[in-house]
């Protein structure tokens, strides 16, 4: 059976990822207390023929503090009950940064659940990240969705939660442009701002890397190269360990200044290498708003 736990600062798309999963056939609870997760569990277990293979659970700041602050034990609990009756876990955390959360509350009308206790909703949102801090930092997978519109993160859910085989790990190559500040949910970041930069030329400027000029331009840089060949080593060291450690993803951030140009081609490259080796590599550009995904 497997089991994800969705949860995240509200606003930042929770609902839309476990109704997503709902699309796709799990079972999903949503706003369960993290208390009765145990009660729960066993409850689907006690069943002499089990109905579900696949089951969601949305949990947010309205459980129990001291519930939250046990939220480690809990898991332990029933990673316990894993050795018995192959349960596999996983933790998605979802958050986008304050100003993003405050306008789309704005722009929905709709009252941040902790804002009845009489607090503003800049201070509910921290407040309600306060409390789940210990969830955010036992997450398999941290989605930053700040950039990611509605339809974006059910494409993101899909392609990187349901179609993961299981035990299988799910590599991400996302590009992006410092100039809108670097993204929170990435396991690696490597700045390529260093290589000689496209928009310095004027028949290069309007096209992004995944043009052909701009390819060749920059295949024609031996910095480029070597910095390919360096990003390519060190993963390859890396990635075997985190396997080992039975992760189920690894997101990689590759940034340049605008996220147009060197940064595109550089994640371009790197998932055209890894995808030929590893099951589930996909790929994302922030400032394009482009993503594909290979299997």
């Amino acid at each position: 059976m497997k089991l994800i736990i969705i949860s995240g600062l509200s606003g930042s798309g929770k609902t839309v990822a476990l109704h997503t999963l709902e699309d796709e056939d799990y079972y999903c609870v949503d706003n369960l207390p993290i208390g009765l997760l145990p009660q729960f569990i066993d409850r689907i277990l006690s069943r002499r023929v089990q109905l579900y293979d696949n089951i969601a659970v949305g949990i947010d700041a309205r459980s129990d503090s001291e519930d939250l602050r046990d939220f480690h034990t809990i898991i332990e609990w029933i990673e316990q009950r894993d050795e018995e009756t192959q349960i596999e876990i996983e933790i998605i955390y979802i958050q986008a940064e304050l100003d993003t959360l405050i306008k789309r509350f704005s722009d929905t009308r709709r009252k941040h659940p902790l804002t009845k206790k009489g607090l503003p909703l800049s201070e509910a949102i921290e407040v309600e990240r306060n409390l789940l801090k210990d969830v955010a930092t036992s997450a398999n997978l941290y989605i930053d969705t700040t950039y990611t519109n509605i339809h974006e993160l059910r494409s993101y859910i899909k392609e990187r939660v349901v179609k993961r085989d299981q035990n299988k790990l799910s590599l991400l190559f996302h590009s992006f442009g410092f100039k809108n500040g670097a993204p929170a949910d990435s396991d690696f970041v490597f700045d390529v701002r260093c290589l000689p930069n496209p928009h310095w030329e004027p028949n290069l400027r309007a096209l992004t890397g995944q043009d052909p000029a701009v390819i060749a331009f920059l295949q024609e840089q031996e910095d480029v190269t070597m910095m390919f060949d360096h990003i390519k080593n060190y993963l390859n060291f890396v990635i075997p360990k985190f396997i080992k450690q039975n992760r189920y993803y690894l997101t990689v951030s590759i940034g340049c200044t605008g996220g147009q140009h060197r940064s595109v081609y550089m994640a371009e490259a790197l998932h055209d290498d890894f995808r030929g080796r590893l099951d589930h590599v996909s790929i994302h550009h922030r400032e394009l708003g482009y993503e594909d995904t290979e299997t």
